[in-house]
């Protein structure tokens, strides 16, 4: 296990401080690590983080020291989480010198796999959603306003129904964060005229195939762009943008609450569920993953307390401990991982089954097999409706209904169909498990036996009573004896 990385990114000046208030500074540096930092009440405290990046630094020190070892992880099959917390720069900034995070880490990714041997196949997806009014949103089908968290054993945390988009280059990579990030919810504050309403993440998923022999590895690399949290006072937020604020200061606030549990050890429960951020955190803080966390402040003094709350933040992320691990897929667990997706399927089809009776009434008696999976794709994605039309296929229920109540009956049989493959899969996992147990204690039971045997067998003749005795126990587990 080891400690996340936290760094600090002092931004420059903005035009606005310095007009009203200079360039009086709350922050004196000390070293590459640490500096002074002095409140509006002129209190001083020391900071000292893995990096403090000054209003000097190059955006290119941010991602080496930071994101770099995340993203070779994630082409190694090694999860990775970047938190970006506070008041910082465009993380999609594309001017040379100032280009944020996000277009370096597309380059990142794509000139990495230029490293590995040409016999390898990768396969670069993107996933981006925002998390708004505590409801998750997909910025590339903005219809999709509440898509739901699922946990499985191969997946771990992950988006149920999230668009994926398949990505080939960093033009097209960049073309889809553009797309996405104009969807993006935000407002006018009195301290910031585009002030983000939502938390955004930037999912990457990286799965590389060795040609020869199949073995394939699956890494994630999740930058999440973390609102800050508001004083109403400051941002004068009214309406909607009070609303908004609020949802965005309960979310911190469980983030914070999540980083207390794990790093005090007072409490035994985690609690991850009390919002969606630390639902979809949960690998990030404390779990398979690596993780870092950049806190961006000002050096503002009149953003003294802002710049304390995000140090604060800071210094408790700090404790946390991670344990990623690479994420191997060999022939014996891609078969595995095959029977588990099997079941994923089902269980996603009895959802999805559920709500057929909602979306799928047809207007007219007769409702061809073509006109329900175009109603379907209307309200499911294409690939819920491939897999619901994979089923149909699969149960022999290719048909063409001629009235409502037939198609009704049908759905009925496939979902009853669907939830008993289901159960019998379940079943199936059961029995296997009992089996293996049995087959554990008989050779537990050999190697005491055989430990016994080893111990006696040396002095045959003084211990002959206890020998013939151990051949005879031998001899009811050996059938040849």
């Amino acid at each position: 296990m080891a400690n996340i990385t936290v760094c600090v990114r002092f931004r420059p000046f903005i035009s606005s401080e310095k007009k009203l208030h200079g360039e009086s500074t709350c922050i004196q540096a000390l070293d590459a690590q640490s500096f002074a930092f002095q409140d509006e009440k002129g209190e001083d405290a020391i900071f000292c983080f893995d990096k403090a990046f000054y209003q000097d630094s190059d955006q290119v020190e941010v991602y080496d020291f930071l994101a770099m070892p995340i993203i070779e992880g994630a082409l190694n099959g090694i999860n990775g989480t970047i938190l970006i917390y506070g008041q910082g720069p465009s993380v999609l900034d594309e001017d040379q010198k100032k280009k944020g995070l996000l277009p370096r880490v597309v380059d990142g990714l794509f000139e990495g796999m230029k490293s590995f041997s040409e016999l390898t196949k990768w396969t670069v997806k993107l996933t981006m959603v925002e998390i708004y009014m505590d409801k998750i949103r997909d910025l590339f089908d903005v219809s999709k306003d509440n898509i739901q968290i699922k946990e499985s054993k191969c997946q771990g945390i992950f988006l149920s129904g999230a668009t994926e988009m398949l990505i080939t280059n960093a033009a097209e990579a960049l073309r889809c964060l553009h797309r996405g990030i104009a969807n993006r919810a935000v407002g006018e504050t009195q301290m910031n005229v585009a002030s983000s309403r939502s938390h955004s993440l930037y999912i990457f998923s990286v799965q590389q195939e060795y040609v020869t022999d199949g073995r394939s590895k699956i890494g994630k690399a999740v930058l999440v762009d973390l609102a800050g949290s508001e004083k109403t006072e400051k941002t004068g937020a009214v309406g909607t943008l009070l609303e908004e604020a609020k949802s965005i200061n309960k979310s911190l606030s469980a983030l914070g609450n999540v980083i207390n549990a794990l790093t005090t050890g007072k409490v035994n429960h985690i609690p991850y569920r009390d919002s969606r951020l630390t639902r979809i955190l949960q690998d990030a803080l404390g779990g398979n993953s690596r993780t870092g966390l950049l806190c961006c402040c000002s050096p503002c003094l009149t953003n003294a307390s802002e710049s304390l709350s995000t140090f604060r933040f800071g210094a408790r992320a700090k404790l946390l401990k991670s344990s990623p691990r690479t994420n191997n897929i060999d022939a014996k667990d891609d078969k595995e991982q095959t029977t588990d997706s099997q079941i994923q399927v089902y269980e996603h089809a009895v959802t999805i089954l559920d709500k057929m009776e909602e979306i799928t009434t047809c207007q007219t008696p007769v409702c061809t097999y073509e006109t329900l999976l175009e109603k379907l794709r209307q309200n499911l994605s294409d690939e819920n409706v491939d897999m619901l039309e994979r089923l149909f296929k699969q149960e022999g229920l290719i048909f063409v209904p001629r009235t409502v109540e037939e198609l009704e009956a049908a759905f009925q049989d496939v979902r009853e169909k669907t939830i008993s493959a289901l159960e019998q899969k379940i079943e199936k996992f059961r029995d296997a498990n009992i089996e293996l147990m049995r087959v554990n204690h008989a050779l537990q039971a050999e190697l005491a036996i055989a430990r016994e045997v080893a111990l006696k067998v040396a002095d045959p003749v003084a211990n002959a009573p206890w020998f013939h005795k151990i051949m005879k126990s031998f001899a009811s587990y050996v059938p040849f004896i």
